[in-house]
């Protein structure tokens, strides 16, 4: 029998025992992978020290020379094999580390659920209806005890404001009737103007004009200057 054939003739006598756990098959996966790269790191030391072997040797040992070159192919081969052997170690670690964690999900989902139905059997949806009634009450309750709270209470504030602006106009009025009678108006000219020539009326009337048309305004302008104050 091969040793083939009989790889899988003990694959199916171990068919009864018990599987390893994700933890167990996941640690065994990782030991490989460190073992199968330090035999990298050996390969790749062996086929550099070849390669320097041919090179040293090179026309002077054809035969030495060409027995390093062998030797590097072999080892080349097997470091081929090596790296197509981590890809599959890691795709299958990758993949058992996805099924552990879906596992431990599921079974924390399942947890769960548990714990809701046992908890909803010691619920009455009745009881329930009433404590959320009574919630409702009480926050009706609070609510319209704030709202009392924060109502303003008058103590004899009842007035009408129709007559409080109409005792406010009469004090505004009696304030601006004693201005008016504190403001001075100038004194007139004491003594009479000289009289002009008769010459160029015209051009008096239009020189005079403005000055009485100014003085007028400037106690004007006092005169509402006293009244705002």
């Amino acid at each position: 029998m091969s040793k083939l054939g009989k790889f899988f003739q003990r694959g199916r006598s171990s068919k009864g025992r018990a599987a390893p756990s994700a933890q167990e098959a996941l640690a065994r996966l990782r030991e490989t992978e460190e073992m199968l790269g330090k035999k990298q790191e050996y390969l790749e030391s062996r086929i550099q020290r070849e390669l320097a072997l041919a090179k040293r040797h090179g026309t002077q040992n054809r035969r030495a020379a060409l027995q390093a070159l062998k030797r590097k192919k072999r080892f080349e081969k097997q470091l081929t094999q090596i790296d197509g052997t981590l890809s599959t170690i890691e795709f299958q670690r990758e993949a058992l580390e996805n099924l552990h964690t879906n596992t431990e999900v599921l079974r924390n989902m399942g947890l769960a659920a548990k714990t809701m139905k046992a908890i909803h059997e010691n619920m009455d949806l009745n009881k329930i209806d009433d404590l959320m009634q009574d919630i409702t009450e009480q926050q009706d309750i609070a609510q319209e005890i704030s709202e009392a709270f924060s109502q303003r209470v008058g103590f004899g504030d009842s007035f009408d404001e129709d007559e409080l602006l109409a005792e406010l106009e009469e004090l505004e009025q009696e304030e601006l009737n004693k201005k008016m009678t504190n403001i001075r108006l100038p004194a007139g000219p004491s003594s009479s103007l000289p009289a002009q020539p008769d010459r160029k009326p015209s051009a008096l009337r239009s020189r005079a004009a403005p000055s009485r048309k100014t003085e007028e305004e400037a106690e004007f302008s006092e005169l509402a200057l006293w009244t705002s104050c």
